[in-house]
């Protein structure tokens, strides 16, 4: 065991800031992909209730659509894809733009099923106690939808930020390309890949803990 844990002590200073700068930048890309994701899913969400039937259709066909794509097809589609008619991302724009797009839809699903939670006597009430159509969503429905979905919504960005590890196949210097950089230079690929797993649990365990002690009053 002694050679296993030997390497940790003999490169653990030149590893330690090369891993670090690969967490920040996956924990800056799982951030700013799940924003996107949860503004473009409440915008779904609202399409799949309004009373135009043409965003309806659109939003049950995008969530249907994207659900079934596999996440490193839409991040070659975006890196590789359309440069081919001109558009063009860097490959952090590109993993921050697909990450979006997918989560998106399920960030919209778990909207729909907070809103049908919600009895519509608050919606009514709200009304009638004066409240036009958007002062009532924000201020009496959204709350107690965040109440309800903030537990998933927490899994959903864990989800995120395990996913965010393919975009080290459109070349965005996250954990994994890192950890493959590494494992080629010093020839140690099990330590090495075995500290990249150690920096994805340091950064999803607390969100696991938070997800789980927001469920339990919910599940009393």
């Amino acid at each position: 065991m002694s050679v296993f844990f030997a390497p940790y002590g003999d490169y653990g200073v030149e590893w330690l800031p090369l891993l670090l700068r690969a967490m920040v930048n996956t924990a800056l890309l799982s951030v700013c992909a799940f924003a996107l994701a949860f503004v473009f899913g409440l915008l779904l969400s609202l399409c799949q209730k309004s009373s135009f039937a043409g965003l309806r259709y659109f939003a049950a066909l995008y969530v249907t659509i994207v659900r079934g794509v596999p996440l490193l097809a839409v991040l070659f589609l975006l890196y590789f894809g359309l440069p081919g008619i001109g558009i063009v991302f860097d490959a952090f724009g590109a993993a921050i733009a697909g990450l979006a797009l997918c989560f998106a839809a399920q960030v919209a699903e778990l909207f729909r099923a907070g809103l049908k939670a919600i009895p519509a006597g608050q919606s009514e009430a709200a009304l009638a106690a004066g409240f036009t159509p958007a002062q009532s969503f924000v201020l009496i429905i959204l709350p107690q939808v965040a109440r309800v979905i903030l537990a998933p919504m927490i899994i959903t960005f864990v989800s995120l930020l395990k996913d965010s590890s393919l975009a080290s196949l459109i070349t965005v210097n996250e954990l994994v390309l890192t950890g493959r950089s590494m494992a080629t230079e010093y020839f140690l690929p099990l330590q090495i890949y075995i500290a990249v797993g150690l920096c994805y649990f340091a950064i999803a365990w607390p969100f696991s803990v938070l997800s789980r002690r927001l469920a339990l009053p919910a599940a009393r």
